[in-house]
């Protein structure tokens, strides 16, 4: 497991090498799907563009670019900046450099059934872009684009996906959302299964809508539950949204972003993609 740091003493999904069993006395869960950042994470870092969109909306390396378009006084004003930065990306996108060990750890997900999904503060032509280019025919859905507010760091986007996915728990169920196997006051397991196909659907339950009704902390509302996730990303952005989530975090590092490996936020660091599929298969996180 050379290069890999692991943050966390307590080892928390099933090796996906070992058939996943929900037997009294298990201490691990089900790893429910990965949720990948894009630009730094699924290609190399196109950093030089941050200082080109400062640059056309001139604003100082201390302003959130987004923050700032969207503090805009006027919708024409917003999409006039918004269209300035969609170009330096649309330019960017055709130098697109995979990372090492993108196609190689993709495949071993499509493998095991793994689900993805992809939560970034890009625009989706980038972002069909990567996937036409080095993963065609790899499914990643729902893929939440800057279209999709708040961004990250707030954790919105990777609960939109845990959603999409039929991931629900009942709020005040525990912080990790993990039903204690054996505790009689948790759902069954029927209920919660129609519970998680009505979220899917965007229903609660009884039927109504849930657009709002995942938001809800309560106790006893159903809410999303992102505790059986991994995000994967190369930015603190990417560890305070999973970590916010409820998801475990993966940061894959770089020698700019080096000073987030000791980061409350980050569980688990490697330098390759393809070094997950260890860590999966052997259940290291």
């Amino acid at each position: 497991m050379s290069n890999i740091t692991n943050n966390t003493s307590k080892r928390f999904f099933t090796p996906l090498k070992e058939p996943f069993t929900t037997a009294a006395g298990s201490q691990r869960r089900k790893l429910e799907g990965v949720v990948f950042d894009m630009d730094g994470t699924l290609c190399e870092p196109q950093t030089y563009m941050f200082t080109l969109m400062r640059s056309a909306l001139s604003i100082p390396k201390t302003t959130d670019i987004l923050d700032h378009i969207y503090s805009l006084p006027t919708p024409s004003a917003q999409a006039t900046a918004m269209e300035s930065i969609r170009s330096i990306e649309r330019e960017a996108m055709v130098t697109q450099v995979a990372q090492p060990g993108l196609v190689t750890l993709m495949s071993y997900l499509d493998s095991r059934g793994i689900r993805k999904g992809i939560c970034t503060r890009n625009f989706d032509a980038p972002v069909n872009n990567l996937i036409e280019k080095f993963l065609a025919g790899s499914v990643f859905h729902p893929i939440v684009t800057r279209e999709f507010r708040p961004p990250k760091p707030d954790p919105a986007g990777i609960l939109h996906i845990a959603k999409a996915w039929g991931l629900v728990r009942r709020a005040g169920a525990g912080e990790s959302g993990v039903p204690e196997v054996g505790e009689e006051e948790h759902e069954s397991a029927a209920a919660v299964g129609a519970a998680a196909a009505a979220a899917a659907a965007g229903e609660d339950a009884d039927g109504a809508s849930t657009e709002e009704g995942l938001k809800k902390t309560e106790e006893g509302e159903w809410v999303a539950d992102a505790s059986g996730l991994i995000m994967v990303g190369d930015s603190l952005d990417d560890m305070t949204a999973g970590r916010r989530a409820g998801a475990k975090t993966v940061l894959l590092v770089n020698d700019v972003n080096r000073h987030l490996v000791d980061h409350e936020h980050t569980d688990l660091v490697i330098e390759r993609l393809d070094q997950l599929v260890e860590v999966l298969e052997e259940g290291l996180l």
